[in-house]
């Protein structure tokens, strides 16, 4: 069990880093139009073509699946261990509401996950569905197509509103990650706690404001 808890924790402090790194890409979007596509094209296309990113890539794709495989497996193997002939359950007392829904919120994070690739990566790494242009660069017209997608207000709805869920879910995941990992020490939890509500915050509001910010442009 410690070994998959482990492998847990690993890959999403793993997935957090990534996160920051997106989170900073993203920001690009806000920039006047004519900086920001060809600055977003241009970093998208080191993105693809970089030998050490792609090997980053290859790893940040076995991080997401590990992590969701693990995940689901130390799920149901807590549920079966969990003795349900008590009457009385106090887990609320023991436990926040964040972290008795791990599994739920993880869900709908998944969701998030599989939509989002679906409408970017697949699109641009795979070639499938309307074909993506170029810019004036010569560089795959990313920007375009991000720019797109947040004018449509369903889209930017959809998008913003997953970001709660993964709010939640680095906030809890962030402090127990570093818990599974051996660290115990008492005050270093608690700055750890909010440190990690701060991460949580920035990075789910920071990824929820974008859209909003590019479809009222």
């Amino acid at each position: 069990m410690f070994l998959r808890k482990g492998i847990i924790a690993a890959t999403g402090l793993f997935l957090c880093l990534f996160l920051v790194v997106h989170l900073s890409a993203n920001c690009i979007l806000l920039l006047p139009e004519d900086i920001a596509r060809s600055a977003y094209n241009a970093y998208s296309t080191t993105l693809r073509e970089s030998p050490l990113i792609k090997i980053v890539a290859y790893a940040l794709y076995a991080s997401i699946i590990l992590h969701v495989v693990y995940a689901v497996i130390v799920t149901v193997k807590n549920r079966q261990a969990k003795p349900d002939k008590y009457a009385v359950n106090h887990s609320q007392e023991n436990s926040t509401w964040t972290s008795q829904n791990m599994g739920l919120i993880g869900i709908f994070i998944l969701l998030f996950i599989v939509i989002h690739l679906a409408n970017f990566w697949a699109r641009i790494k795979l070639g499938l569905g309307e074909s993506v242009g170029t810019d004036v660069d010569g560089n795959v017209d990313v920007y375009e197509v991000t720019y797109s997608l947040f004018q449509n207000i369903y889209y930017v709805l959809f998008y913003t509103v997953l970001m709660v869920p993964l709010g939640l879910h680095l906030h809890h995941g962030l402090k127990s990650a570093f818990k599974t990992l051996g660290f115990y020490h008492r005050k270093g939890l608690r700055v750890l706690s909010k440190v990690s509500l701060v991460y949580a915050a920035i990075i789910s509001i920071g990824f929820g404001v974008i859209p909003l910010i590019v479809y009222f442009k």
